[in-house]
């Protein structure tokens, strides 16, 4: 008879142990980047960091002296380009932009990446709405991006005309919010 009790409180015990791991993994609400779990209670620069397709993207932050701002409670809604995207510019560019003498304009283009605030794909819908089909959206680096859609694609244009497609949305951080783009946007 004690078995079967000890056998039940162990089952219990298991069972509860398994019911809270689930609870803990539905509330984080994890989502996939470059090969790796992006925690919603991980800063975006911890979670960034483990994502083989932004390897470009923490180098050029951690050139920019953007690491601390980055790690900061924000929120902040950042427009994440992927190792393609950078590997798109002309040749040259990126090994140009990690250089010391140019931490200031590369700074400048990571910052242009930011908006202020948690932008989720719903709140970047209803202004898109409000706007009749285009948001104007000022970056931390004081610029203009708008986002629209196009078909049921999220998009971001940039200053110069060029533009990106958000490929993952919706990449909640513990201070704010990622979304994946295809492109490097570009202030003038």
């Amino acid at each position: 008879m004690k078995l079967k009790q000890l056998n039940l409180s162990v089952l219990t015990a298991l069972a509860l142990m398994f019911s809270m791991t689930v609870a803990v993994a539905q509330m984080e609400k994890t989502v996939m980047v470059g090969g790796a779990a992006m925690y919603p209670t991980k800063n975006i620069i911890e979670n960034a960091m483990n994502s083989k397709d932004h390897t470009t993207l923490v180098a050029a932050v951690k050139a920019a002296g953007l690491v601390e701002t980055l790690q900061g409670k924000g929120p902040f809604t950042v427009f994440a380009p992927t190792n393609a995207a950078f590997d798109a510019l002309p040749a040259g560019t990126v090994e140009t932009l990690l250089k010391p003498e140019n931490k200031s304009m590369l700074a400048g283009i990571l910052t242009y990446h930011v908006v202020a605030g948690k932008l989720d794909s719903k709140e970047l819908m209803k202004k898109i709405k409000e706007g009749n089909g285009k948001a104007e959206l000022t970056t931390v680096a004081g610029g203009k991006i708008w986002a629209s859609m196009e078909g049921n694609s999220l998009k971001i244009r940039d200053e110069k005309n060029g533009s990106a497609t958000v490929t993952i949305k919706d990449v909640n951080q513990s201070n704010g919010v990622i979304h994946v783009i295809d492109k490097v946007i570009m202030p003038k």
